[in-house]
């Protein structure tokens, strides 16, 4: 006869019983934000590996701008561009036009995730607010930064110079990234005031336009009218457009100041979206 196997020892079921009424360990906030930042981030390629039709659709606006806005007036020679072709002079602004008009409506999802109750989810857990506003915040970025690679795939297509030296291509991810930080925290910020979808795409159409032709993407600052130029001053895309241009045509570009508005921005967009993202959950 088989022995009987005999039963596991009461001090296994007790140390079970004692891992599930003790609390895990909370993580030091330096680990804690990195950890919520790359589980967004994974999040947000699960979607898009599932489901790739937002990328080709998003990819036809930008590359009709290259290819027909781009080409006409690179023909009529009518915008100064520093004796560069204006195809070349777009591109970089195009790239930020195409990854801020994904940040702008970023809060949409937010409102969608309050709505369906995964907002109240996270709010509940130890997870900082400011965790997961950067965690969302650079979640969005990733979508940019693929945008951005397909503008720039299509600007290659079309001919358009640009440096390939890798220091510069990691600058670029750097400002996109902090770019579209943000705009999506600016979306999220909104969306905690007005609260509702319907709103916030109301406004979220009514300050891109405004945003984008108030930067330095179609054309210099310097032809600008005096009220333009202040507002461009402090326009955040401004910023992002001249270090697009310094990074991937190599012309003059103020590259510090550039990167620290940006990441000011940033920071400031992070600070505003987590003070009133409990207000958007209530």
């Amino acid at each position: 006869m088989s022995a009987v196997p005999a039963p596991p020892p009461p001090a296994s079921a007790d140390g079970g019983i004692g891992l599930l009424l003790s609390p895990p360990r909370s993580r030091p906030a330096w680990r804690l934000v990195p950890a919520r930042v790359v589980a967004m981030c994974v999040v947000e390629l699960q979607k898009l590996r599932h489901d790739r039709t937002e990328l080709y659709t998003r990819a036809i606006q930008p590359a009709l701008w290259l290819l027909i806005f781009g080409e006409t007036f690179t023909r009529i020679n009518v915008i100064p561009t520093g004796g560069i072709a204006y195809r070349d002079y777009l591109a970089p602004g195009i790239i930020a036009q195409s990854t801020m008009f994904i940040a702008i409506f970023y809060g949409i999802q937010i409102i969608w995730e309050r709505d369906s109750g995964v907002l109240t989810k996270l709010l509940v857990t130890p997870t900082p607010r400011v965790a997961l506003v950067t965690g969302k915040a650079f979640a969005a970025g990733v979508k940019a930064i693929i945008q951005a690679v397909v503008v720039v795939v299509i600007a290659a297509l079309l001919g358009v110079s640009m440096s390939w030296n890798p220091l510069h291509l990691a600058g670029v991810i750097v400002v996109v990234l902090l770019g579209s930080a943000f705009f999506s925290c600016l979306s999220v910020t909104i969306a905690g005031i007005v609260r509702t979808r319907d709103r916030l795409m109301g406004i979220g159409q009514a300050i891109t336009m405004p945003l984008f032709f108030a930067s330095n993407a179609l054309y210099p600052t310097a032809a600008m009218p005096g009220w333009l130029q202040v507002i461009s001053a402090v326009n955040p895309l401004s910023y992002e457009v001249d270090a697009l241009r310094g990074l991937l045509l190599g012309i003059p570009a103020h590259l510090p100041l550039d990167f620290a508005v940006l990441i000011v921005a940033a920071a400031l967009g992070i600070t505003a979206a987590s003070a009133l993202l409990g207000r958007l959950a209530r």
